[in-house]
């Protein structure tokens, strides 16, 4: 790298250096000894100084010049610093920290488009610009989810979504997407409808056809206001499930909307009546716009912005650590206590508040017999000794109600029950799932069948315990499984179930969830009765007052 102009030395001759170097010296001052040495004469020291001098002014060139070039990229001009301090500045005035304090997240927000990962999109960490993107996050084994913005519209003739002016750079090859939470399951994947997203680039051309160069856009017909996004899912696959509503559409939807705060449209694939009016209720507190019914709704919808697909923690799992916001399933059960709360008809405009403790000085006054429900089943992981489970219970010190769930029982109901109980006993399965009703500090106290240790504690074990309900298992032994009588006592089906879990999940499901019933040790059961009463002694885990009287 050359010096600049006025730095460069010139390589002075042999015939001047001397006489040169002489002139702009001071006039020499009169001889004077030096310790341990004579004084010499002044043509001695002139001779001297004349080899001396070009000497060190070579040796001093070297060095600056081995000196300049390693350290020449990080070399800035006066201009250039004081270019760069006034940037730092401006940085640390935009996100209101010193810049040696946030120079990461200064250098974040300068970052270009095309730099920011998908997911800072999908989740709303990369602000909102004028610039179109078209990105698809495929990184996660059970949800693929594209992001859009820019000027895009609805072809809900041919099931897809287009983006004009896509940006530049972009591929122009289709994105497809089937908008559903179990992307790990071919089969039931294979029958969710596919959203095809076509990003179209080249200028607007009022007057083109279709022979011509330019684009020609569908025309809208619904316009959406500007800022409000939408969110394309779909309500296939297992809904029909009450877990797999809540596990893969739900929660995954609140995952993904909440940070709207009801500022978004929802565009449903395999729309559903009986879906919609079922869960009505938390749908209105998640969007203040009507649903769309993408494949019968056959208007062109244009939005700038848009989410394809759900964003998923896990089963029944909101992780604060992966929110934008840090909410937890704390916040969405207040969301469900408030959609489903008889009170909230009078309350609706108030935001969702969870269910508190009560402060430890002073504890929660409960009812001599605290209530428990049982929820039963009738095909199968039948409970076939329901009358002495009952007894056991009010021996325990409990008020045990049976509770025979039928697909039409309205889920107000259900919540009213359980949100006032202290308690709930339920064999493994998808009933279990209403444990979200519950308040924190409640119990739980799942019979686990032979063979579903682990589903019964990542379906319901662990979520449970995170939204803060003490969590009890009854494991059920070999010869009070029904299959001890089916296959045998010793046999492999009883003895090892991971023999047959090894072959997959359905090949499980058939055999320990299809065709098992339980026949569980009173004894036993009632230690676990005892360990309950005695937490529920001990718990100040209440509902506020008056939501307590509302739903009792």
């Amino acid at each position: 790298m050359q010096l600049p102009q006025h730095h460069k030395p010139s390589k002075p001759s042999a015939a001047t250096c001397c006489s040169s170097w002489i002139r702009r010296s001071p006039p020499p001052s009169p001889p004077h000894k030096k310790p341990g040495g004579g004084g010499g004469g002044g043509g001695g020291r002139s001779r001297y100084a004349c080899r001396l001098v070009p000497l060190l002014v070579l040796t001093v060139y070297s060095v600056f010049t081995v000196l300049r070039i390693p350290s020449s990229n990080l070399v800035v001009t006066t201009a250039d610093s004081e270019r760069v301090e006034r940037r730092e500045d401006l940085e640390a005035l935009k996100t209101h920290l010193p810049s040696n304090q946030n120079s990461l997240e200064a250098r974040q927000e300068t970052r270009s488009v095309a730099s920011l990962p998908c997911s800072a999109f999908i989740n709303g960490e990369a602000g909102y610009g004028e610039e179109g993107v078209l990105c698809c996050d495929r990184s996660h084994y059970r949800s693929d989810v594209c992001y859009l913005r820019g000027d895009v519209r609805t072809d809900p003739s041919t099931s897809s979504v287009l983006l004009y002016n896509a940006p530049r750079g972009s591929s122009s090859s289709p994105e497809k997407v089937r908008p559903y939470t179990r992307k790990f399951e071919p089969s039931i994947m294979s029958t969710i409808d596919e959203v095809t997203i076509h990003p179209v680039q080249g200028p607007y051309n009022a007057s083109a056809s279709a022979g011509d160069g330019g684009t020609l856009r569908r025309r809208c017909d619904v316009r959406h206001p500007r800022g409000v996004p939408a969110v394309v899912f779909s309500t296939g696959g297992y809904t029909g499930n009450v877990y797999h509503e809540f596990s893969d559409g739900l929660i995954p939807l609140f995952v993904t909307a909440q940070r709207f705060a009801g500022e978004v449209v929802f565009v449903v694939l395999e729309y559903h009546y009986w879906w919609v009016g079922r869960y009505g209720a938390v749908l209105e507190r998640l969007t203040n716009y009507k649903i769309v019914d993408f494949r019968y709704d056959r208007r062109v919808h244009c939005f700038d912005e848009m989410i394809v697909g759900l964003r998923i923690h896990g089963e029944l799992v909101v992780d604060p650590k992966l929110m934008p916001n840090g909410k937890s399933i704390k916040d969405f059960q207040a969301l469900l206590h408030q959609g489903y709360s008889r009170a909230s008809s009078s309350s609706s405009a108030s935001p969702p508040v969870p269910l508190p403790l009560a402060p430890p000085s002073r504890p929660c006054p409960r009812p001599a017999k605290p209530k428990l429900l049982i929820f039963i089943r009738k095909q199968n992981r039948v409970l076939l000794n329901l009358p002495h489970v009952v007894t056991a219970c009010r021996r325990a010190g409990f008020a045990p109600h049976v509770m025979n769930l039928r697909r039409q029982t309205p889920l107000p109901v259900i919540h009213a029950a359980l949100a006032s109980a202290d308690a709930m006993v339920a064999v493994h399965g998808a009933a279990v799932t209403h444990f979200l009703f519950m308040r924190p500090g409640s119990v739980l106290l799942q019979i686990v069948p032979v063979g579903l240790d682990w589903a019964a504690d990542a379906f319901y074990g662990k979520p449970a315990q995170q939204l803060g309900l003490e969590y009890l298992e009854y494991k059920v032994a070999p010869e009070e499984s029904s299959l001890a009588a089916e296959y045998g006592l010793n046999s492999t089906v009883v003895r090892d179930p991971s023999v047959i879990s090894s072959r997959g999940w359905w090949e499980m499901k058939k055999v320990y969830m299809d065709r098992q019933n339980v026949t569980v040790n009173i004894k036993r059961f009632g230690e676990l009765l005892k360990a309950a009463r005695t937490h529920l002694k001990n718990t100040t885990a209440c509902a506020a007052k008056g939501t307590g009287a509302a739903l009792r």
